[in-house]
């Protein structure tokens, strides 16, 4: 099980006096208290320094530099406004991109967009960086699980080649990217890859801010962005899949038959104790196999689509529950038209308010509505 954790774009700047590296910095703290034994990576997904200044680029520095987890970080387009990166890597300290990691079984990529462009919004892959990922992603086939990906915007937010590299991503079985840029909240299930944009820290358009935290467990992927200063334990079912986010009709671990088998990660808090039920239905216990994951069944589940809940209770006696809608189906029962429409378009999942996603666009994207 792969667990990662992403902040938003700082645009650190003293323009607003750098509120955006305090908001950043009690996000580290946070991260630091209750998830280092719990979560693989953090991911600066770019727009680190608003402006590209050596202060800018030495006070994320030094902020980033008190988090205990491993941190990969991505250039954006405001980090290279001088036209050049050097400092993004000489002061940030950032490792060259692009790169990959190979981190609990999958491979995971770390592009560069910047580079290559004249500045601004305008995102492109050279050539070799190109085939490199090409090559990264054939040699993928071979590992124990399906790659990630992590990049400043969308394939769409290209300049060119964003059809070839999204049909890429499809071909060869990523099963996430992950992305800034945008300065809200926002999942596309598009041809069997989940692409999930974590709002910006410096740049809030919506909500407050805080940090997602994404799972790839086997097929499935969950994600959730948690805001600032909630109150732990956090419960986030990793198995089966949300109906929202079923990439494939056809694996056991993301439509169930009958029988359900739940899994779920627990982060934070004393916890004596986690269940599962389905709809209404009776508490079934789950058991901690591994530290912070628990597995449950769930027998004789009716077809359709079902509302699936677990709780996790703290020798306190608090209550923390995460809830979503898993599709069941017998082996004679029929596609769900309504999971099959997220294939279709790389359009947003839309207003999902468990998953803090509000539906306000308000961001540069493609997808982005205008302020």
């Amino acid at each position: 099980m792969l667990t990662w954790l992403q902040f938003g774009d700082l645009h650190a700047s003293n323009t607003d006096g750098w509120e955006s590296l305090d908001i950043f910095s009690r996000l580290v703290d946070d991260a630091n208290r209750h998830l280092v034994d719990a979560v693989d990576f953090a991911v600066l997904p770019g727009d680190n320094a608003n402006h590209a200044t050596r202060e800018q680029f030495r006070r994320v520095a030094d902020a980033a530099s008190q988090l205990r987890l491993p941190l990969h970080i991505l250039p954006g387009d405001h980090d290279f406004e001088s036209g050049s990166l050097a400092d993004f890597y000489g002061i940030l300290g950032a490792k060259r991109l692009p790169y990959v990691a190979e981190i609990d079984g999958s491979r995971c990529l770390f592009l560069d967009l910047v580079s290559a462009g004249s500045g601004g919004p305008d995102f492109r892959i050279d050539d070799q960086q190109m085939w490199w990922l090409a090559n990264q992603l054939q040699a993928a086939g071979t590992d124990r699980r399906r790659p990630i990906v992590f990049m400043h915007a969308y394939p769409n937010d290209l300049q060119s080649d964003g059809e070839e590299i999204e049909e890429m991503f499809s071909r060869t079985g990523v099963a996430f990217v992950g992305t800034g840029h945008t300065h809200y909240n926002e999942l596309v299930n598009h041809q069997g890859v989940i692409y999930a944009a974590t709002r910006s820290t410096g740049e809030v358009e919506e909500g407050p801010p805080g940090f997602s935290i994404g799972v790839l467990d086997s097929s499935v992927v969950s994600w959730h962005f948690r805001p600032i200063d909630a109150a732990w334990p956090f419960v986030l079912i990793t198995s089966p899949a949300d109906r929202r986010l079923i990439t494939d009709l056809a694996e056991i671990d993301q439509v169930s038959s009958s029988s359900i088998g739940v899994r779920a990660k627990v982060f934070g808090g004393d916890v004596v104790q986690v269940t599962a039920r389905v709809n209404e239905g009776r508490y079934f216990g789950m058991t901690e196999d591994a530290p912070h994951i628990w597995n449950g069944t769930i027998p004789d589940a009716a077809d359709g689509l079902q509302t699936l809940q677990v709780e996790a209770a703290t020798v306190d006696g608090d209550v923390k529950r995460d809830t979503i809608e898993v599709l069941v189906r017998s082996s004679e029962a029929t596609d769900d038209d309504r999971v099959r429409a997220q294939h279709r378009n790389f359009e947003p999942i839309g207003r999902w308010p468990e998953r803090n996603l509000l539906g306000s666009q308000l961001g540069p994207n493609k997808n982005g509505r205008k302020w």
